[in-house]
């Protein structure tokens, strides 16, 4: 067999490498280390869930996969290509957790402006913008000014200017922050289309249950540090129980089923309205990394380190 007609295998969509972050705390050699020898691979094609609690130093790995941040120590990669180099810039787009657009602009003429930026040539490039107007459901409302926009729409056009210049890796920092339930599950379902065409999206969000859904692994940090690592099954230990889903039954018909139960060997451990199982493993995950937190309340406190 020939070797030189064998296809390399692609790198990891995303590659951080003992990614180090110290911050200077004002006069003198004290620091606060904001991410701790962190690494992390995303193979292409996935939808990976960035968690931690506020502070966890989830906003500074992001910053530094896009070449925002020069890291104290360590590597992070887009694609293969370092995260400082322009070419890598280019394969990646970002929605921020609170984007600003121009508010006089129409949300074609912030598109058009996204996609110069982006480098998009002129040929093609009017047609580039309907096709994203489309994928986002704003075709109606393209020539709108944006600030007329609801929340649910401002956040649709932010994923549209990450998208315009077509990337192979989308970052998206709470896309769904103030969207309502309908609004977020419009979100997610443009996020599973954008995985059925072979792109690769990193995800930070606090709704659990939406990361359980739609990811293919997560990662959870805790005072910079990686607690856990996975597919979201396999974390919250989903794989040694079963739901049954059924209308509501009254007390006496549960009782019934909880003895049917019981003589074939089975036991009814509970009845749950809506299990947030993930969240459940994440809330006691970082509890036992932390035992001096407060309960749920999810605020790291500074670490800081005297160099």
């Amino acid at each position: 067999m020939n070797t030189s007609d064998t296809p390399s295998p692609r790198p990891p969509a995303l590659d951080v490498r003992h990614l180090t972050k110290d911050f200077p705390l004002g006069l003198g050699r004290l620091r606060l280390r904001a991410v701790d020898d962190l690494s992390l691979s995303v193979a292409p094609g996935q939808i990976y869930g960035l968690l931690g609690p506020n502070g966890s130093g989830k906003s500074t790995t992001l910053k530094a996969l896009l070449g925002l941040l020069a890291p104290t120590s360590g590597e992070c990669f887009l694609c293969g290509i370092p995260s400082e180099d322009s070419a890598a810039r280019r394969a990646v787009g970002f929605l921020p957790e609170a984007p600003y657009f121009q508010r006089f602009l129409s949300g074609r003429e912030l598109l058009r402006f996204h996609a110069r930026l982006g480098g998009l040539p002129r040929a093609g490039r009017e047609a580039r913008l309907e096709e994203v107007l489309a994928s986002v459901d704003l075709t109606g409302a393209a020539d709108r000014r944006v600030g007329t926009y609801s929340k649910g729409m401002l956040q649709r056009i932010g994923l549209a200017q990450a998208l315009v210049h077509d990337p192979e890796v989308l970052i998206l920092d709470e896309p769904t922050a103030g969207v309502d339930p309908v609004g977020a599950a419009e979100i997610s379902s443009l996020i599973l289309a954008l995985k059925a065409r072979g792109k690769t999206v990193l995800i930070c969000s606090h709704l659990l249950t939406q990361i359980e859904e739609i990811c293919d692994r997560v990662a959870i940090l805790h005072r910079g540090r990686l607690l856990a690592e996975g597919p979201p099954s396999e974390l919250a230990g989903l794989g040694d129980r079963q739901s049954l889903v059924v209308e509501n039954l009254p007390p006496e018909a549960l009782a019934v089923f909880g003895d049917w139960l019981a003589a074939r060997g089975g036991k009814l451990l509970g009845v749950e309205a809506a299990p947030a199982r993930l969240e459940r493993y994440f809330l006691r995950t970082v509890a036992e990394s932390d035992p001096h937190a407060a309960a749920g309340a999810g605020v790291a406190a500074p670490n800081p380190l005297r160099r």
